[in-house]
């Protein structure tokens, strides 16, 4: 997701020739969309079906806004090619993150949560570098290869954005089958309430099973 924001903004700089401001505006739809499921949305998905199903369907939208973009044209437009990528992956982030969050810090006891917290943010800062050092790597190897077959300036530079947002897209895919397979250990297993759901989440807030 931190490397779709870099690579987004390029397309849009260099490919649509969007100037800076038009792509701050351009990113908002994403933010608010991804403020609202944050706030309004991702808590209540947690607290009806657990950590597993809201994580796995949050990076699912990521892994198809991604796709979406793999496929965005030289000649784009914001409407069609640009603007449901950036719902969609507004929507993923947004119900992603606090079960994220949970799954991280649900286990932890009380007097650690510093610590874990603090490891938590240094995992998102780290795997955001690591992603977009990957992703634009990739984008540059492939805009180089589409250059030297000939091919024109824009059309290679385009088609290395596409290579990028297509192997996020697979990244993300893998995380959202991470996330649909792995099976949390319940907290008291680690000094918590026993009365817990296989989510980690206390009974009282998990649906019942019938």
């Amino acid at each position: 997701m931190f490397a779709w924001f870099f690579l987004a903004a390029l397309y849009l700089q260099r490919v649509l020739g969007y100037d800076a401001l038009e792509v701050g505006l351009a990113f908002l739809p994403t933010s608010i969309v991804m403020a609202f499921c944050s706030l309004k949305v991702s808590d209540r998905l947690v607290m009806r079906f657990g950590i597993r199903a809201p994580l796995t369907a949050g990076l699912l939208l990521a892994a198809t806004s991604l796709l979406l973009f793999s496929r965005a044209p030289v000649g784009g437009d914001f409407v069609v090619d640009v603007l449901p990528s950036m719902l969609l992956l507004g929507a993923g982030a947004g119900i992603a993150f606090n079960p994220v969050l949970l799954a991280a810090m649900g286990d932890v006891e009380p007097h650690e949560s510093g610590l874990a917290s603090g490891v938590v943010n240094t995992s998102f800062m780290m795997g955001g570098a690591l992603g977009l050092a990957v992703l634009v790597s990739l984008s540059a190897h492939r805009t180089g290869s589409l250059l030297a077959g000939g091919a024109g300036s824009m059309e290679a530079l385009n088609g290395g954005f596409r290579v990028a947002f297509a192997a996020g897209a697979v990244a993300a895919l893998l995380a959202a089958l991470v996330a649909a397979l792995l099976r949390p250990r319940p907290m008291h297993a680690f000094g918590g309430d026993p009365a817990t759901s296989p989510d980690g989440l206390p009974e009282a807030v998990c649906p019942d099973p019938v």
